[in-house]
């Protein structure tokens, strides 16, 4: 028994032996030279990364800078200045007797301011007639210009509140079009104010032709009626004649 149990414990030694053996061949050795590389290896894929991460941080600032710039402005003018705008034409438009249109024009200057009376057949009801007429087109024109006068100075208020709004508005705009929208709308109340100083001149204008004009036809009346009275065989003749109602 001990023979066989002494050859038992001999078999299980060596076998114990026999399979440790490879496991202390598979011992880990260190390596510094693979440890670097490794290492390096690391290194480089982390900073790939982050220059990926920081192209993607560049991309979205890009995109939000992109959205800012294609934002539209939140405050406009342009219902203003259009009203403005066709208020004043408006005033043009109600021009009292002889308005802003050449055929009427011309029609009432071959009418009431002739360039010549005939001595012989111009009465002095139609002498009368005609100069009431064309002080009534005078004191008309002085009227409506005015009344473009007042307008314009009304329109005073709306142009200093748009300006204003506008200029905020430009000051806190988040992108190259508000920026520009802005721009454009200041050059629109810019051009509204011409457009308003222009039929300012207009009306002016016309009110001191037309007083030019009743002016230069009461000396052509003055000398036909001159004419009239130094006739031969007429004379000074008495009538009754109504003149300015």
């Amino acid at each position: 028994m001990r023979i066989r149990f002494a050859w038992i414990s001999g078999c299980i030694i060596a076998t114990v032996a026999f399979v440790a053996s490879p496991a202390a061949a598979q011992m880990v050795v260190y390596d510094p030279s693979n440890y670097v590389q490794n290492a390096l290896h690391a290194a480089r894929a982390l900073q790939q990364i982050n220059n990926q991460i920081t192209a993607l941080q560049n991309q979205t600032r890009m995109l939000v800078n992109q959205a800012k710039n294609l934002t539209g402005l939140p405050y406009s003018s342009l219902q203003a200045i259009e009203q403005s705008l066709a208020q004043t034409r408006q005033l043009l438009n109600n021009a009292q007797r002889i308005a802003y249109d050449i055929n009427q024009i011309d029609q009432a200057f071959g009418r009431v301011y002739p360039q010549s009376y005939s001595v012989s057949t111009s009465s002095s009801q139609q002498l009368a007639s005609d100069a009431q007429s064309r002080w009534q087109n005078a004191l008309a024109g002085y009227q409506d210009a005015l009344r473009v006068q007042a307008g314009v100075v009304q329109g005073l208020d709306t142009t200093r509140a748009e300006t204003s709004g506008l200029l905020s508005a430009s000051q806190s705009a988040v992108g190259v079009l508000q920026t520009s929208q802005a721009g454009n709308q200041l050059v629109a109340l810019q051009t509204r104010q011409l457009a308003d100083l222009t039929a300012l001149v207009a009306a002016q204008g016309r009110a001191q032709s037309l007083d030019g004009a009743r002016a230069t036809a009461n000396q052509e009346q003055a000398r036909a009626q001159f004419q009239q009275f130094l006739a031969a065989g007429r004379g000074y003749q008495a009538q009754t004649v109504r003149m300015f109602h």
